[in-house]
């Protein structure tokens, strides 16, 4: 075997292609992308602040819950596109999608004080800690 031959390795013929993203040749774009969301927590002294980034999203399509220290993000999408050319209708798209998140924080949260804004695509949570509970010891009589 001389030096400029490459060694021939099965597992190469095996992952060949294996990670392509395909494409979509009628229209010359990449498929779209599966929504997503992406967040930013911190961690203050009486709260956490979330910031979720759900841009192309309706203030009406958020939900959000809190259930003692898990907190869930849903968010519901849809597009809608058409070219016409006169009265005949050339192309028409509709895209639906979902995407959501939980997590947990280290304490839970007060509920009652949460408080969302959403802004410019960028969902902010402020979750108020909930008090520790105070462990009172009982006398044994």
């Amino acid at each position: 075997m001389n030096a400029l031959t490459p060694l021939h390795d099965p597992l190469d013929e095996l992952f060949r292609g294996f990670f392509v993203r395909p494409m979509d040749l009628h229209s010359g774009n990449a498929p779209a992308a599966t929504p997503s969301i992406r967040m930013d927590v911190k961690e203050q002294e009486n709260a956490c602040v979330v910031h979720a980034e759900l841009p192309g999203v309706k203030k009406e399509d958020i939900h959000v819950t809190v259930e003692g220290n898990l907190v869930s993000i849903s968010a519901e999408t849809q597009k809608q596109s058409e070219t016409k050319e006169g009265e005949r209708i050339l192309r028409s798209e509709r895209y639906f999608g979902k995407a959501s998140r939980s997590f947990q924080l280290a304490q839970d949260i007060d509920d009652a004080q949460a408080a969302a804004r959403f802004n410019d695509g960028v969902l902010e949570l402020t979750l108020p800690k909930r008090a520790a509970d105070v462990s009172k010891r009982i006398s044994v009589l």
